[in-house]
């Protein structure tokens, strides 16, 4: 009996040892696909430790977020989210970062921004909300008046040593002209995280391949496709990675 009793003892001290280790080791992502989880090995091989960022299209401080893991680690930045029933939870959340309720596009401007039923949909290109509704499952809620600016403007503004390191956009339907606006010979960021894929309820989005070859071509390679987003690394910087 006493033997069966230190056997006992024996398992569960191996068993509670085995959850230490597996809370030692397991891993948080907020991500929608792990996206994070990549993007900070990427800045962890490189030497980063804490990133700045900003996000485009930011969403939710924490749901889907590709930024909120460097937050909760000790980084800030900024997040654009011209939503305001959803910007009003960055104010809330993430009181270290700059948080601006604005669009980005082309030039300084009011826009029409067009509230869909589901809110990650949300766009400021009218085409893609006529797309996202003649998809029949999902509706034009509100149309209202927003301002926009340029990324450049923007950076300017808060930016003053230089572009964050790293850029993440999802920003339905100006993805691209967000990432043409760049200007890649003097101010960049280090890692890019930008949707790639065409949204499509039948599972037959595809993929930006002139995107993808646009940014390669800027200095950038594929460092990871999680098939929505693509991470890209700028070359110069992974090579001289120990």
């Amino acid at each position: 009996m006493m033997k069966g009793n230190w056997i006992a003892r024996k398992v569960s001290g191996l068993k509670r040892r085995l959850l230490s280790q597996k809370l030692h080791y397991q891993k948080i992502s907020y991500s929608q696909s792990g996206e994070d989880l990549i993007v900070k090995y990427i800045f962890d091989v490189i030497g980063i430790s804490r990133p700045s960022y900003i996000d485009v299209g930011a969403h939710h401080p924490y749901n889907f977020s590709n930024t909120a893991l460097f937050y909760e680690t000790g980084s800030s930045g900024i997040n654009i989210e011209p939503d305001f029933s959803l910007f009003q939870a960055f104010r809330k959340y993430r009181k270290r970062d700059i948080n601006l309720n604005i669009g980005i596009g082309k030039e300084k401007t009011v826009a029409d921004f067009y509230l869909i039923s589901a809110s990650t949909l949300n766009t400021f290109s009218k085409e893609e909300a006529l797309r996202y509704q003649d998809e029949g499952n999902y509706l034009i809620k509100e149309v209202v008046k927003l301002p926009v600016e340029t990324l450049t403007n923007v950076l300017n503004m808060y930016c003053k040593e230089g572009f964050p390191q790293f850029l993440n956009i999802d920003a339905e339907g100006v993805d691209e002209i967000i990432i043409r606006s760049i200007d890649y010979e003097q101010n960049y960021p280090v890692v890019i995280c930008v949707e790639t894929l065409s949204f499509s309820t039948s599972g037959k989005g595809l993929k930006n391949q002139e995107l993808i070859d646009y940014v390669t071509d800027k200095g950038y390679m594929v460092y990871a496709d999680t098939h929505i987003n693509t991470i890209f690394v700028r070359q110069d910087r992974w090579k001289k990675a120990p």
